[in-house]
Formats: C-alpha cells, sequence, structure tokens
C-alpha cells in the first residue's frame, strides 16, 4: 500500500512537472531556422540557427576573421541536397553536408563539410571537408541585418545562397541541373 502510494505520487509529481514544461517552453537565444527552395525535381534545405546582433560588433569580434566557424549559433549549419547541383562551377553530389566558413575582411572560404550532427565548430575536422570555395565579402548597403539569416535569391536554374549578419553580404552561387528528357 505504501509502495502504490509512492508511485501514484511520483506519477503526479512528473505529470505535473511536463504540463509546466510545455506551458513554459525554453525559448532558444538563438532559434533554429530552416530555408529551402525547390527546382523541378532538385530541393536545397539549409537548417541554421539564428543568433542576434544585440548592438556587438560582429565579424572581427564575436565571429574572428581568419577562424572556423559553424555559420551561426548553436549546432553547425548543414544543408541537404537531394539532387546533385553545382556551387562556382563545382560539381557537388547530392547529400548532406555541414557549412562552415572561415571569414575574412574581403573575402570568406565557404566549407561543405562531410561530418554531421556537430556542435558548434570545435570538433571539426578539416579532413572531412568535401569541398572548400572562396566567395568575395559584400556590404548591404547600409542595411543592418539584426538576426544572422540565410536566403536564397532564385531566378530559374541558378540561385545564390545569401548569408546575411550585420552589414555583411555573402553570396554563393548555385546551379540546378536541368533534369533530362
Amino acid at each position: 500500500m505504501v509502495r502504490t502510494k509512492s508511485t501514484l505520487i511520483v506519477i503526479l509529481f512528473l505529470s505535473f512537472y511536463f504540463l509546466k514544461a510545455q506551458e513554459n517552453p525554453v525559448v532558444r537565444p538563438s532559434p533554429t531556422a530552416l530555408t529551402s527552395i525547390r527546382y523541378k525535381d532538385s530541393y536545397v534545405k539549409i537548417t541554421y540557427c539564428q543568433p542576434r546582433k544585440r548592438n556587438r560588433e560582429i565579424y572581427g569580434k564575436l565571429v574572428p576573421y581568419n577562424e572556423v566557424w559553424r555559420t551561426g549559433a548553436n549546432e553547425a549549419t548543414e544543408i541537404t541536397f537531394t539532387k546533385d547541383v553545382f556551387i562556382k562551377d563545382t560539381l557537388i553530389p547530392a547529400g548532406t553536408y555541414s557549412i562552415f566558413t572561415i571569414p575574412g575582411k574581403e573575402i570568406w572560404t565557404v566549407i561543405l563539410n562531410k561530418d554531421l550532427g556537430l556542435w558548434g565548430s570545435y570538433s571539426y575536422n578539416m579532413k572531412l571537408d568535401a569541398f572548400r570555395f572562396e566567395i568575395p565579402v559584400q556590404q548591404t548597403d547600409g542595411y543592418v541585418f539584426e538576426s544572422f539569416t540565410i536566403q536564397f535569391d532564385h531566378r530559374h536554374s541558378v540561385a545564390d545562397i545569401l548569408l546575411l549578419w550585420d552589414k555583411t553580404k555573402i553570396s554563393i552561387p548555385l546551379k540546378f541541373i536541368e533534369p533530362k528528357p
């Protein structure tokens, strides 16, 4: 009888705890975001977390120059291609990759890495890099992006993957392969 009462008390406590947790979910300071694009039978999806500027100096300070960055916050950013695509005239096989970047003042290195499910860039392994590209830095003409944002600028069979934060814009050219008739 005592054991039954103890079990009942534990069940009631856990039920109350889980109900309260659902009422007050933990809000991440850098929430998860997803962007995607479809062209014919190809689909590209990017999952990342959005840090906020919060009156901080971003590039060169919060995100140091010439060091590997997870390209967002929390977990490393991941990109999935359902079909082969071209990035900067390089054929990228279908699959999922982590996106790392090495920001510089004028040039960024964009890295597609085969390792997945990473927290930040702490476990980044250069030996698992699939592809690296250098991309020039652009300014956002005075517009300031408070949240780190990844979006697509889509024009038929080509698109740019845009990395936008603070006053900085990185544009990664993407070309879909036309399906064979």
